[in-house]
This record gives structure tokens, sequence and C-alpha cells, in this order.
């Protein structure tokens, strides 16, 4: 597929919405809808493609490089396929030093995975993240899925692994597969 192909996906499959963000801000600001143009796009995909970061600095007026790196600040994005559920594990400093490290370890080893990969049920990710504001409550993660963020705060692997347990039953009560 051709990149001007590629870049062409989001605008016509959303472009009454697109157009719509885009009305929010004055055309000589029109880089300031960026944060929804990601939000969309990674709607559609789970995570932001090349082609869509290609497509949203088009869009804007903006390097794929300034787009990127806007992906890559926020862990509220992603720029890889995941889980459905991604445990995002905060290892910076102030948490590592309360235990962080060692509680991703363990999390890892308890789904059977490294930090950066999904279960091969497709469900868990498992991401070190930088700071989320919470270094006094460490270890902790925040949870998101397709029902939105939560923050578990003073975690154990044992608290993970229970909540990992709820959410593989609550998703088969509703009959959801790995291909879903």
């Amino acid at each position: 597929m051709t990149p001007a192909k590629v870049a062409l996906q989001l605008c016509e499959k959303y472009a009454s919405e697109i157009e719509a963000i885009l009305a929010r801000y004055p055309a000589e600001e029109k880089r300031s809808a960026v944060m929804p143009l990601l939000h969309l796009a990674q709607r559609e995909h789970g995570y932001v493609t090349r082609a869509a970061m290609d497509e949203i600095a088009q869009l804007l007026n903006i390097s794929s490089t300034q787009v990127a790196s806007i992906v890559g600040f926020y862990t509220l994005l992603y720029a890889q396929p995941g889980g459905r559920h991604r445990i995002q594990i905060c290892t910076d400093l102030p948490c590592a030093l309360r235990g962080a490290d060692e509680f991703a370890e363990q999390v890892c080893a308890n789904l059977g995975v490294k930090l950066g990969e999904t279960t091969a049920d497709g469900q868990f990710t498992v991401e070190a993240v930088m700071c989320l504001a919470a270094c006094d409550k460490a270890p902790m993660f925040q949870l998101q899925n397709g029902t939105g963020i939560s923050y578990h705060e003073r975690q154990s692997a044992e608290d993970v692994r229970a909540l990992v347990e709820e959410l593989r039953a609550a998703g088969a009560g509703r009959g959801e597969t790995e291909s879903e």
C-alpha cells in the first residue's frame, strides 16, 4: 500500500469527526488537535499506527517525528499493538526504591511474559512506564482497557494475580476470545 493511500484511511472513514475536531481549533493553531486525533487513531486500531501518525502529521502540517514524540511521551497512547488490558507499572526511581522492579518481575513471571510483551491469549500486556504520580504508594500500576483507566496502589504480585483472574473471568463471561 502506498503511503498516500494509507494516509487517507482515517480521513476517509472519519471525515466528519476529523472535521469537527479541527473546527475546535483556530486554523493557525490546528496542531493543537493532535491529541484528539491520536485518540481517534488509537480507538480505530487499538494503538497509533505509523500510517496514522503520518496522516495526522499531514493533516496538521507538522512532522511525523513530532507526532511520534507525542505518542512516545504519553502513557495513554500506544505505538505498538498490545493486549486487551495493559498493566503499566511505574518503574521510575522513587518507585524502584520501593520495590517496583521486583514487583514488575513477579507480575511478568506470573503472566509468563517479559516487560513489553503480551500474554499468549492476547489479554494482557505488561509495560514499564515513567511516573504515574503515586511514588509514595509504590509498587503501583495503572490498568488501561476498554472500560478506562484504574490505578492500583500499594500492590503485591498476588494482588495482580487476583485482578488478572477477575478480568479473565469477566471476559469469559462475556464470551471474549483472543481474536476479538
